[in-house]
């Protein structure tokens, strides 16, 4: 009983922070970019920013993980310092999260923190379809169903965009729409692909990460050179930092990671309320800060979006004992959730 009391209050406590985490960091971000005072930073930078800090909180972990420094040292070169093709492998997620990540200042520089959080549940059938291609899954017909109300929610709300009266700067909801598509199809095939690999092999998540980081780091520091080169030459690398510049460079790198945490301890259905819990927390957030005013179109379809994520993340039944009752091992492997 008592480790149940314990499980119990550990998921509500990953579904707090996880929902939290992700409500802050678009309302924050967006304030960063629309409405917070003072000189506007240089986004390509803080992606930068972010893969070094996920690359220290990873290498913290790895060394509890092992348990020594000698261990940790050991591992450092077996995996990263003597495995170039590793790295190599690793680089495709990295140089699509950086597209992704680098996606999400240009979405929230032209729509509402709110708006975004809908329409970037995308991710979703983005990740469904990745899932079904790359590693011959199956979906069941309610998820199938769900996919198709989700996209449906997200047409709505961007029939007629929610407008937010407090923004200081001209958007482009169009825009802001394709950078959206973009961020929803990288991380569907990014984080397929990152499982894929995960399951390749017994190398520890950790090692993987520091290996996708390092990688990372070197792929955002080309973007600053090729976008902002001449300006951060001339500003500096950290013009227009303030803190809430670091609040969501903080809330973008602990999010990464505390997301491979909420995976292998809580469930579907946990992560679709925590989404479902993100959006509402945004849209009152933005109603607050941006003065976001709330349209039929928009209400009907963030519910219908919250309904769908739900939906999705219910267990498939069994079948299998009804239509073969000696199933294999196989054929049960394929009725698992996405």
């Amino acid at each position: 009983l008592a480790n149940f009391r314990i499980s119990v209050v550990f998921k509500l406590y990953c579904l707090t922070v996880m929902t939290l985490v992700a409500a802050a960091y678009t309302v924050a971000l967006r304030y960063t970019r629309t409405i917070s005072s003072g000189d506007l930073y240089f986004s390509t930078t803080a992606v930068c920013i972010t893969e070094v800090f996920k690359l220290i909180l990873s290498l913290g972990m790895l060394t509890k993980e092992t348990g020594s420094l000698v261990k940790l040292k050991s591992s450092i070169e077996e995996h990263i310092i003597f495995s170039p093709k590793e790295l190599l492998k690793l680089s495709v997620p990295s140089v699509v999260y950086a597209i992704q990540n680098n996606m999400a200042f240009v979405a929230l520089s032209n729509l509402d923190a709110a708006v975004y959080q809908v329409t970037y549940q995308l991710k979703i059938p983005c990740t469904a379809l990745c899932t079904v291609l790359m590693l011959n899954r199956s979906l069941s017909r309610l998820q199938w169903f769900s996919v198709f109300m989700l996209c449906g929610g997200v047409t709505l709300v961007q029939w007629r965009p929610a407008e937010a009266t407090k923004v200081q700067i001209e958007q482009n909801p169009f825009m802001g729409f394709v950078a959206i598509a973009v961020a929803v199809l990288c991380s569907g095939f990014a984080g397929v692909y990152f499982e894929k690999v995960l399951k390749s092999s017994d190398t520890s998540l950790w090692v993987r990460n520091i290996q996708m980081y390092l990688s990372g780091i070197v792929v955002t520091l080309i973007g600053v050179y090729m976008t902002d080169g001449d300006k951060v030459l001339e500003k500096g690398f950290f013009f227009g930092y303030t803190p809430w510049v670091c609040f969501v460079v903080f809330l973008s790198s602990v999010g990464g990671l505390y997301t491979s945490v909420v995976v292998k301890y809580t469930d579907n259905i946990m992560k679709g309320f925590s989404a479902a819990a993100a959006i509402v927390l945004s849209t009152i957030a933005s109603v607050l800060l941006f003065g976001l005013q709330i349209t039929f179109a928009f209400a009907s379809g963030a519910i219908l979006v919250c309904i769908s994520i739900y939906l999705y993340g219910l267990p498939k039944q069994d079948t299998s004992r009804v239509s073969r009752p000696d199933a294999s091992a196989e054929s049960k492997q394929k009725l698992i959730s996405v």
